[in-house]
Order: C-alpha cells, then sequence, then structure tokens
C-alpha cells in the first residue's frame, strides 16, 4: 500500500495549488490583444447548444474570470443556461432550494466557499449571475475527504490510453517542479482523474433538453482526450473553450474547440514559490 508519511505537514494542500497552475498553462511574455468568443460563435452555440460547455481558465487570470461570467450572462438571458457547475465547489454542495434573491453570503454557504482557495471576488460574480437567474449552481469537484482513499485505488490508472495516462504523470512531474518521487505520481494524479469523473458526474446529472450546463474548471481540467469530456457519455454533446493568456499555445487543437485570447500576464517562478514552502 502506498503510504503519504514521505509528504510534508501541509504539501499536498500546497504542491497542489502549484500543480493547479502549472496545469493552467504558464503566460507568455508576448500579449495578443484580447479577444473575446466572438459573438457569431455565441450565437451559432445558441442555435445549436451543446449539452455542455466548458470553460477552461487559467487560474490566476483575471480576465478569464471576466470571460466565465459573460458567458454565464449571455446564456442566462437567452433562458438557455440548465446549471453551472464548478471545480472550485466540492460536489454534494449546491444552491438549489435558493431563491434568486439570496444574498451572496448565503450561496457561499451553500456551496461550502472556501474564499482562501477560491477568492470569491474572482468567481463570485459568475457564480451570482447563475443565481439571480434563477439557474442553480453545483460543485462538482472531488471532496477532500475522498482524495486519499482514491490516491490508493490502481483503478483509475487504466481510465485512459496508455498516452494520455503518461500526461497526466508528466502534469504531475512538472507540476512539482521535479520535487516528488516517482512512487507519488501515480497517485496524485489519480486524484486529478477522479476530480474530472466528479465534475462529469455533476455536469451530466444536469443536462436538460435544448439548455446547456456550463462547467468552470482550470484549463487542464477540460481537455479532451484527458479531462472532464472523457468521462462523459459518447452520445453526449460536448464544447470545450480554453482561456489562453498570452500567445503560447497551451492545449492540442484536438483538445479543444475554441481559444479566448487574453493578454500575458507577469511571469511568477511557481516552482521558487513551492521550493520555499517546502523548506518551511
Amino acid at each position: 500500500m502506498w503510504k503519504t508519511k514521505t509528504l510534508p505537514s501541509g504539501l499536498l494542500a500546497a504542491s497542489s495549488l502549484v500543480f493547479v497552475f502549472m496545469l493552467a498553462g504558464c503566460a507568455s511574455s508576448a500579449s495578443p490583444p484580447a479577444t473575446p468568443l466572438g459573438d457569431w460563435k455565441r450565437q451559432l452555440l445558441l442555435q445549436h447548444p451543446p449539452d455542455v460547455l466548458l470553460l477552461g481558465e487559467q487560474h490566476d487570470a483575471p480576465e478569464h474570470q471576466q470571460w466565465q461570467r459573460d458567458t454565464v450572462a449571455q446564456w442566462a438571458a437567452q433562458g438557455r443556461l440548465a446549471a453551472l457547475v464548478l471545480e472550485m465547489a466540492d460536489a454534494g454542495n449546491s444552491t438549489q432550494g435558493l431563491p434568486a434573491s439570496a444574498s451572496d453570503a448565503e450561496v457561499q454557504s451553500a456551496l461550502a466557499w472556501n474564499d482562501a482557495g477560491w477568492p470569491w471576488k474572482s468567481y463570485g460574480p459568475a457564480v451570482m449571475t447563475a443565481v439571480q437567474a434563477g439557474v442553480p449552481v453545483l460543485g462538482g469537484n472531488l471532496p477532500r475527504a475522498k482524495m486519499r482513499e482514491v490516491m490508493r485505488q490502481p483503478q483509475w490508472d487504466t481510465h485512459l490510453p496508455q498516452p494520455g495516462w503518461q500526461r497526466q504523470l508528466d502534469a504531475i512531474r512538472d507540476g512539482h517542479c521535479g520535487l516528488l518521487p516517482d512512487a507519488q505520481l501515480a497517485p496524485m494524479a489519480r486524484i486529478q482523474l477522479a476530480k474530472d469523473a466528479s465534475m462529469a458526474s455533476t455536469a451530466q446529472q444536469q443536462v436538460r433538453a435544448g439548455k446547456t450546463v456550463i462547467l468552470i474548471a482550470g484549463r487542464g481540467h477540460v481537455l479532451r482526450s484527458i479531462g472532464v469530456p472523457s468521462w462523459l457519455p459518447p452520445g453526449l454533446r460536448s464544447v470545450v473553450a480554453i482561456g489562453q493568456a498570452g500567445d503560447t499555445e497551451q492545449a492540442p487543437q484536438a483538445d479543444r474547440d475554441s481559444v479566448h485570447y487574453t493578454p500575458a500576464l507577469t511571469a511568477k517562478d511557481h516552482c521558487a514559490e513551492l521550493r520555499a514552502k517546502w523548506k518551511k
């Protein structure tokens, strides 16, 4: 049985945060003009709505959260939004039963919101846009209490074809700056797959004819070949749109249907931050 004693106290939370940023992609120094998902594309999607629209963000790009809020607002205004599902809240928490007039505090309580991990000022606008439109908002993420169990379950290792599984392992290695022992790569990758499976299950349960479920998550979680779409049933139509800060391509074309370009962010050395946390 794999043991976790080699992980220093607090390492799992700190290193997972850096992995999230690495999955989301590093910002480029170049800065193309911001170009939203064009109106013609939005209208096309509204005329032929997908069952699930996956919006993959770079977590530290505020323009991506604005893009998500705008997208939620347009779908809600058209009466086409079935539900909003979030990586930023755990599965089992939802606003179902709350009135459209619910306050921010009431919504945060219903979603068991963790403001330290996911600042409400960044994600609250999209959430409240849905709530005020009478649309349910649901947490989709794997609850932390289940992570240790998942890390010990080898059945996750065979969900993806071998190249896809290797991509997950490589992402864990790179996201943790090569600091993790090899024995810990597979258990950590299992968590990523379990998160994707949880979000996919939550979104699938909210599918309604003629409407669209919007899923907001980190870019790495929405990639078609290795992320949430790999857990959706074949007959369910999904569209993957990713946010990209800068002009460096962050995902193969086969993994996404649309790219939302935003200005590049100031480069940060996430590995230096992680090494500093580990020393503590």
